[in-house]
């Protein structure tokens, strides 16, 4: 089982969910084996929502959860398929080692699901979300109502556990944001040797590798999505992961970079100087980038929406635009036309936690959420002006700055657990340098 979640939390979500679907029966699928090319698969990566309820590690499972039962399905012992891909807990560990109450090979799922779902009034699954099982269900759903005049009843009402699952999900315990703030840590320390690579020569996928040796060397399972290592006119492509360009003077250096640590994310931004020094034009983008950041920021507290966080971003960048020449106006008619959009075209924030673009709700009854204790989330404002943008002055083109931060809403306030990573000029500078 993982070291990051202690057995007992693993066992009180488990409860809350199972207190939460009452009298019905919920599936929730794991994740399979994706081909790469061929014979050769993607590494494995669990269902999150698996992974939140159970720490299951092995593909090919499914939970499924009554009120007072808790039942694994999984892949059996097989010394002759363990030989080839690894050891597995099986049907005994499932039990001994991951909390079921019961457990059966997987083979088996279809032909007990119809036992299962007799005279539960409602059941919890998400159609569509897992297609392969899509069939299995409607038949045992099937087979159960051939069984009415017997006086077995089938379940009347099919709900989207998801619901449940991802509220749970966006209020972090204390032992959920030890495990961000390690990842926080390990990050900074990517950063670091990340930020010592930015001089003229080097390649984008040098600073890739070295992002990547960090995160494992530091014990993480790896990025928590793809590295974006985009200098000049690249950083200005939102979700740049090719990396394979040479640095050259006077380019900025656009670093996306978050490991995954025991199976949750964080997400961190950068803009680096080539050869250590913001200079000219590029200088005055990063420090309009970096106010918006800490306008930002300071907005951010319990009972704030995220819209407003991104209003108060996108207010400050809007300024700085109309400082730069780019924009003429009033700022707030310049945003209320969207004109801003061409050079900053994302959200501010998104949820963060065990997916990088994490689950819960953005909206509640039709208005924007509020921030409560325990949300985890990013605040991450930039400005991007593509090498062939017609809207800007030549001296801007190929310059894309974004400065992206994870944080944790306290009682009090929030807490930036990524903050240890420099941003202002004289900081970064020095840090790199070291």
């Amino acid at each position: 089982m993982s070291a990051g979640v202690p057995a007992e939390l693993l066992a009180e979500r488990r409860a809350a969910f199972q207190e939460r679907i009452g009298e019905g029966i919920a599936i929730v699928p794991g994740a399979r084996l994706q081909t790469r090319s061929n014979d050769v698969d993607y590494p494995f990566r669990q269902n999150s929502d698996l992974l939140y309820l159970c720490a299951w590690p092995q593909p090919e499972a499914i939970a499924v959860f009554s009120k007072d039962r808790f039942i694994l399905f999984v892949q059996p012992r097989d010394p002759g398929a363990e030989t080839w891909t690894g050891r597995r807990p099986g049907v005994e560990g499932a039990c001994e080692r991951y909390g079921a109450d019961e457990a059966h090979p997987t083979a088996e799922f279809q032909e007990r699901l119809p036992g299962l779902l007799g005279d539960v009034p409602r059941l919890f699954y998400s159609l569509g979300a897992e297609p392969r099982l899509d069939p299995i269900v409607r038949e045992a759903l099937r087979e159960v109502r051939r069984h009415t005049r017997g006086g077995v009843r089938a379940p009347n009402e099919i709900v989207d556990p998801y619901g449940i699952l991802h509220e749970m999900r966006l209020y972090k315990d204390p032992a959920e944001l030890a495990l961000m703030r390690r990842a926080a840590e390990i990050s900074y320390e990517g950063h670091h040797e990340a930020a010592r690579l930015c001089r003229s020569g080097n390649t984008e996928y040098e600073i890739e590798a070295v992002l990547d040796w960090v995160f494992r060397k530091r014990g993480s399972t790896g990025p928590a999505y793809p590295s974006i290592v985009g200098s000049g006119d690249n950083a200005t492509i939102l979700h740049y992961t090719e990396n394979g360009d040479t640095l050259r003077e006077g380019q900025l250096v656009l670093i996306d970079a978050g490991c995954e640590y025991e199976a949750y994310a964080s997400d961190i931004t950068r803009t680096y100087p080539v050869d250590g020094r913001f200079e000219g034009i590029a200088r005055d983008v990063y420090e309009i980038v970096l106010r918006a950041q800490a306008d930002a920021i300071e907005k951010a507290g319990p009972g704030v929406a995220l819209t407003e966080i991104h209003d108060v971003a996108t207010r400050t960048l809007v300024r700085g635009l109309i400082e730069l020449g780019v924009l003429e106006g009033d700022a707030q008619e310049l945003m209320e036309q969207e004109n801003h959009t061409r050079f900053y075209m994302h959200r501010t924030s998104h949820w963060l936690g065990m997916d990088v673009h994490d689950v819960g709700e953005y909206h509640v009854e039709g208005k924007p959420r509020a921030l409560e204790p325990g949300m985890v989330f990013t605040i991450e404002p930039g400005l991007y002006f593509g090498a062939e943008e017609s809207k800007c002055a030549e001296k801007l083109r190929g310059i894309g700055v974004r400065i992206e931060d994870d944080l944790v809403v306290t009682e009090a306030g929030c807490d930036v657990i990524s903050k240890n990573i420099p941003k202002r000029i004289d900081e970064v500078e020095a840090w790199m340098r070291s």
